[in-house]
């Protein structure tokens, strides 16, 4: 739908999508007709036959919203996030991964990511944003994503944001929730549920893609990365961002914090049943912190792994387990 000569072919999308109705017709950003919805709508119903649209876009609430109303039944939804470690062959290396992020052409020229990166930030605040419908101007936009770099790993605070970008409470709560909704940044909320329990109520934020995330924290290379008092931040979002396309659909990620210290990364659920608890840690020191033992015994999840970088597998006295998480995502995440 970016150009004119196929915006045009969709004036009249009734006559023309009806020549096809025995093939597989792509819309390509579809964001620019959201009023094909009701005509894609009709035709299905017409030939109610699995796969005869492909709709690719740029996710925003608003698109996402009308075609969930209007396609009610005949639509499903595919996240598409950047490369993830289970889709590159051995050749490629985690660490480059973790660095350069999952946006392929940002990933495969490593010598052109500063460029890359540069000029998607600001095209994306300065043309996307706006034309997916974000509520604010478009430097306030990209001073928020900066912010909320700063918070990647940690609690979100609302009030502080407000004061720092003098805006209300609520407005950034609505900016964060588009952002979010957009796929450019992730809320983690707190498990809470039947704990009687001091908790953390607020939920953490990480920036999805870990090279714009090392871009906005001024990190140009892996030399600089692992000096970064973010690395371990960094490496906790990369891991969950590996992690939770694998996971099936009914289940829920949530952290666990109590204000007396006890604390788990994350905490995999299914309904109100917890499954598994995973620390996530970039260091070599995996063994599970006295906070890690507390929230897994008041937790009760018989799976409990830690997270590292480097290719191990093995079990400790406490019950956890110490995994790589190339092992983890093609031994232990299927059983989750």
């Amino acid at each position: 739908m970016e150009l004119s000569k196929d915006f045009r072919k969709l004036d009249d999308a009734e006559t023309y999508l009806q020549q096809f109705s025995d093939r597989l017709v792509i819309i390509d950003e579809v964001q620019r007709r959201k009023e094909l919805f009701p005509v894609l709508r009709a035709l299905i119903d017409q030939k109610r036959i699995p796969g005869r649209f492909l709709l690719l876009g740029s996710a925003s609430p608003d698109l996402l919203r009308d075609s969930s109303e209007t396609l009610a039944g005949r639509i499903a939804y595919h996240e598409l996030p950047p490369l993830i470690l289970s889709e590159l062959p051995d050749k490629y290396e985690t660490n480059d991964l973790w660095m350069y992020g999952g946006y392929p052409d940002a990933f495969l020229n490593k010598n052109y990511w500063l460029t890359w990166m540069t000029n998607y930030v600001r095209t994306y605040f300065e043309r996307d944003l706006p034309n997916l419908g974000f509520p604010g101007d478009s430097l306030t936009g990209e001073r928020l994503w900066s912010m909320l770099a700063h918070y990647h790993g940690n609690i979100v605070n609302y009030a502080e944001l407000g004061r720092s970008m003098e805006l209300s409470i609520n407005t950034i709560k609505n900016y964060i929730s588009f952002l979010q909704h957009a796929f450019l940044i992730r809320i983690i909320e707190p498990f809470h549920i039947n704990l009687k329990k001091r908790l953390v109520k607020s939920p953490k934020v990480y920036i999805r893609d870990s090279g714009i995330l090392h871009y906005l924290s001024g990190i140009d290379d892996y030399q600089q990365l692992i000096g970064h008092p973010k690395m371990g931040a960094s490496w906790e979002g990369f891991v969950i961002e590996q992690i939770i396309p694998g996971f099936r659909p009914n289940r829920d990620i949530y952290f666990y914090r109590t204000h007396d210290g006890a604390e788990i990364d994350l905490v995999i659920t299914k309904g109100n049943k917890t499954l598994a608890s995973l620390e996530i840690k970039h260091g070599s020191d995996a063994k599970p912190s006295r906070g890690n033992t507390e929230a897994v015994q008041t937790l009760n999840t018989s799976a409990n792994f830690i997270i590292i970088k480097d290719d191990e597998d093995y079990l400790l006295s406490s019950g956890f387990r110490v995994c790589g998480i190339k092992i983890f995502l093609s031994r232990y995440q299927k059983e989750i």
